[in-house]
């Protein structure tokens, strides 16, 4: 069981959404946000450093995307399902972009090939939550 998970179970406020699919989405964030500033940092330490400018300002923002959407996600007091939705269109947005370049790269970087991987899974996980809302 996450933390995540534990937190939702313990909060004195009924949350009306599918704690299961909310505590995986917030993972799936949190997750993809230290994959995301993990690659960047590698990408830093590569010889090529200049090839991989544009991969590190994706990753770096959609790490700071996927965070904030878990920071958003997690706060069930004053539930707002407009911003909800919002955050997670802005994430599952910036992973699949994220996804992308680093796919570019993964055939040179394995951080790359692992960091698309972590994008994908939380593009999904935003993607499976966002449509519950409708």
């Amino acid at each position: 069981m996450s933390a995540t998970t534990q937190m939702l179970d313990t909060h004195p406020l009924d949350i009306t959404l599918d704690q299961e699919m909310l505590a995986a989405c917030i993972d799936a964030c949190l997750e993809c946000a230290q994959a995301c500033t993990s690659c960047a940092d590698a990408c830093l330490s590569e010889k090529m450093v200049s090839d991989l400018t544009d991969c590190i300002g994706s990753n770096l923002d959609c790490a700071d995307v996927c965070d904030a959407a878990a920071r958003v996600l997690t706060r069930q007091t004053g539930w707002n399902v407009d911003v909800a939705r919002a955050v997670l269109l802005a994430a599952a947005t910036a992973c699949d972009a994220c996804a992308k370049e680093c796919e570019e790269h993964a055939p040179m970087h394995d951080h790359c090939e692992v960091c698309a991987q972590w994008c994908r899974n939380c593009e999904q996980a935003c993607t499976v939550l966002l449509d519950s809302f409708s």
